[in-house]
């Protein structure tokens, strides 16, 4: 990994809303907390920091847009002065957001994704950023996925999700990288 620029740092519906039993097990207990400390790097450094936030239209999910509880950021990640939040109701932070347009405008060709969950809103923007041409990194201990029931009635383990989808995104959309190596890279710049 080698970083030229501060890259924007995503953090992507870290909501009250997915505590939720609604959304099954779940690894990585540790992301939030990897997210904190990530956050806490680019505050530092006066980085460029943007949250999502996912309003469902969903009547049945936790984060429905009129369940004010669930859409609430939690308190760990919880956007500062300053930070900006995009809405939006899809899984990608670039459909129906100005999220393209502020990087652009800002000239920002870099981005750090982290945020919930790795299967829905983090692959999905994942993907839309590396194909719109945004130099991506993902940090695997800073997202968390959700065990699935797939098409065939067969049980999915939320590990095994996670590392699917991290196999899927390197490469092609992504760099994969870890907390620790993404802030001792940026402890060298």
């Amino acid at each position: 990994m080698n970083l030229l620029e501060l890259p924007a740092l995503l953090i992507l519906d870290v909501q009250k809303g997915f505590d939720d039993p609604y959304w099954g097990k779940r690894n990585n207990q540790e992301a939030e907390g990897n997210i904190a400390r990530l956050l806490t790097e680019w505050r530092n450094k006066n980085g460029h920091i943007i949250y999502t936030k996912h309003l469902s239209l969903d009547p049945a999910s936790p984060l429905h847009y009129r369940n004010s509880l669930g859409t609430e950021f939690k308190e760990i990640t919880k956007p500062g002065d300053g930070e900006v939040i995009f809405s939006k109701n899809v899984n990608s932070g670039f459909i129906g957001t100005e999220l393209e347009s502020y990087l652009k405008k800002n000239q920002i060709k870099s981005v750090v994704i982290t945020g919930l969950s790795t299967q829905h809103c983090v692959s999905t923007t994942t993907r839309m950023s590396g194909n719109l041409g945004f130099n991506t990194f993902l940090v695997s201990d800073a997202i968390a996925a959700f065990e699935i029931t797939d098409n065939k009635g067969v049980k999915h383990t939320a590990d095994s999700i996670q590392e699917l989808e991290l196999a899927m995104l390197q490469k092609e959309f992504a760099t994969i990288v870890t907390t620790d190596d993404l802030l001792k890279q940026l402890s060298q710049q």
